[in-house]
């Protein structure tokens, strides 16, 4: 009887030490699942591999009995499967912006496609972003009016590249969203 079998075991009859040394035993895999299963979501997912990892086990934990360690890794690839797709099913509905076209980050305009009154609508709405955020809203001027790269924004602001990326994925959400309000 391997670690993981007699650890379910004990968890099974509710021993709290049990389940407490069985996470770091069973991690590892579970996360190689969860990571292979996130493989196929759509780019940006809220969802992380290890968020999922957790959301699993303790789904698992104490709510099931297992027959042994291969057992416990498919229910656990099934637990996941659930919580992606009731996540999924969430985000259809319209409470929750289901009835809403997504627009991915790629698809918002550049400058020299946007027409004046397009151009007005940003800058009004780059106005409002700057009075909440000044750092995020100098990052879209540098890049968006000034054409520069996510490096040379990053340098020009004294920002790693990758906090630049993370403050222009938020600001450009944050602007399709201003400028649909303006529009």
């Amino acid at each position: 009887m391997t670690d993981v079998t007699r650890l379910l075991e004990a968890a099974q009859r509710d021993d709290a030490h049990a389940a407490e040394e069985l996470l770091p035993l069973v991690y590892e895999e579970l996360r190689k699942i969860a990571a292979a299963r996130m493989a196929g979501e759509n780019p940006g997912q809220t969802l992380q591999a290890t968020a999922l990892v957790h959301e699993a086990y303790l789904k698992l934990v104490g709510d099931r009995q297992f027959e042994d360690r291969q057992h416990f890794f498919r229910l656990a690839a099934k637990a996941m499967r659930q919580i992606l797709v009731d996540r999924a099913r969430r985000k259809q509905r319209p409470r929750h912006g289901g009835d809403k076209k997504r627009i991915g980050m790629s698809d918002v305009v550049d400058l020299q496609a946007t027409e004046g009154a397009e151009i007005v609508s940003i800058s009004e709405a780059l106005d409002r972003l700057a009075e909440i955020d000044p750092v995020k809203a100098e990052l879209v001027t540098l890049r968006f009016f000034a054409g520069m790269s996510e490096q040379q924004a990053a340098d020009i602001l004294g920002i790693s590249r990758a906090t630049a990326s993370r403050y222009w994925t938020f600001a450009r959400a944050w602007l399709i969203n201003a400028v649909d309000e303006i529009s």
